[in-house]
């Protein structure tokens, strides 16, 4: 291990969190409440001034307002815990169908409530109050549901309390049989066990060191490829997806990882299932931007279902080809700034990233983010370490010699918890 560990600095917050459960439904409901009042409003301060400003009118159709201010609410949080704001036209479906559906109900409450019995009379009445008395009523419920529901969902959920930026990584120690790993783009070359454990040590210390606190998931004496374990989780802030792994044998490997990952506060645990296949190697999350390989380890349904869990949190999933190495962070990685770095002979489509720099050597593909200004990557790669210090940032190198024979790199070996 090479560098100096230097006073460790909070890593920026560079991903969105994704927002708990409670936070959720306090916007779903918060973006209806503030259509139903609105739409109230308009409705009754339309008819004071319509009628000459008489007071006389509050007290006439305040209340059938409110209950129908009350069941468009309950209407619209519902809809709007299904998605409804996502799209302009669900979003004008929603609030037309809620409003008139609202407008109906109320209208016959209040006829009742005025003595009047059931009759064809009344039917037509409340039929017609759809384009008379709650016409108004209607349209400022869909105008609000368009455009103002989507902007009081977003900004409860923008505007979430910060917690304590977290600097922990999941490591697990190396198997038993850590020679026996699986291997596709390598020949296979003998491991030297009590090495691969010295590495181990000294690597888990490099992260001490800058900061960080370990965190050990249960040993598997007997899983080759376990100490690996970012391939068995990745974290989206306080979003946890527990993979499916590609290969067979890695599956048991999970379940361990999964009860570590449970035992951090205020972490949202979701799953990839089966047929769907996903190795946390073959994801690199950038911003706001995930990309995901599509390896051999790594099929649609995989990447399918990972869409459809962070597309709720605001992330854009980009597949990417992967068809030279095992996983996409093989080929490249991401520093602090967003820029991809990797190798070109493995990356497939290298236009597919705004921005892409070319490093010198293959072990250099691979860097961990300790902070923003500060790096850990392979001793392998001396000409990368020099090149990205030569950017500012602040490079510690570990040899991970023994690890890089099994198609292991610096990102493999712990997942961090930010």
């Amino acid at each position: 291990m090479t560098s100096p560990a230097a006073t460790p600095q909070p890593a920026p917050a560079r991903f969105r969190p994704a927002p708990s459960q409670g936070r959720r439904v306090l916007a779903v409901l918060a973006s209806a409440a503030s259509v139903a009042v609105a739409a109230m409003l308009v409705a009754v301060l339309a008819f004071f001034i319509g009628n000459g400003q008489s007071p006389q009118v509050f007290g006439q159709l305040f209340g059938h307002f409110s209950l129908a201010a009350l069941i468009v609410w309950v209407l619209l949080a519902i809809a709007n815990g299904l998605g409804a704001t996502r799209a302009w036209f669900l979003a004008l479906i929603t609030g037309f169908t809620s409003a008139c559906l609202a407008a109906l109900i109320a209208t016959t409450v209040s006829a009742n409530a005025a003595g009047n019995p059931f009759s064809g009379a009344i039917f037509l009445f409340v039929i017609g109050s759809l384009v008379s008395l709650n016409l108004v009523f209607i349209l400022a419920v869909v105008v609000g549901e368009m455009f103002l529901a989507p902007r009081v969902l977003r900004g409860v959920l923008g505007h979430a309390p910060r917690r304590a930026p977290r600097r922990v990584a999941l490591v697990r120690i190396p198997a038993s049989n850590l020679d026996e790993g699986e291997l596709t783009h390598l020949e296979r070359q003998p491991v030297d066990k009590a090495r691969a454990d010295e590495q181990w040590d000294n690597y888990c210390a490099a992260l001490v060191a800058e900061g960080w606190e370990t965190v050990e998931v249960d040993g598997a004496p007997d899983l080759a490829d376990s100490v690996f374990v970012e391939d068995a989780v990745v974290f989206f802030g306080d979003l946890a997806v527990i993979t499916s792994p590609g290969a067979e044998s890695r599956r048991p490997e999970v379940e361990a990882v999964e009860r570590t990952v449970r035992t951090i506060p205020g972490v949202t645990v979701q799953r990839i299932e089966l047929p769907g296949t996903l190795d946390g190697g073959d994801v690199l999350k950038v911003d706001g931007t995930v990309y995901v390989g599509a390896s051999s380890r790594t099929n649609a349904e995989g990447i399918r279902q990972l869409r459809t869990l962070l597309t709720p949190h605001d992330y854009s999933v980009v597949a990417v080809p992967v068809t030279k190495a095992l996983h996409l962070k093989t080929t490249m990685t991401a520093l602090p700034d967003g820029t991809i770095i990797g190798d070109p002979a493995l990356v497939d489509v290298p236009s597919l990233f705004p921005a892409f720099l070319p490093v010198p050597e293959p072990e250099g593909v691979a860097v961990v983010e300790l902070s923003g200004e500060s790096l850990l990557m392979s001793s392998s790669a001396p000409q990368t370490a020099a090149m990205l210090s030569s950017l500012g940032y602040r490079v510690v190198t570990v040899d991970i010699g023994e690890f890089e024979k099994l198609e292991g790199g610096v990102t493999c070996l712990s997942v961090r918890v930010r």
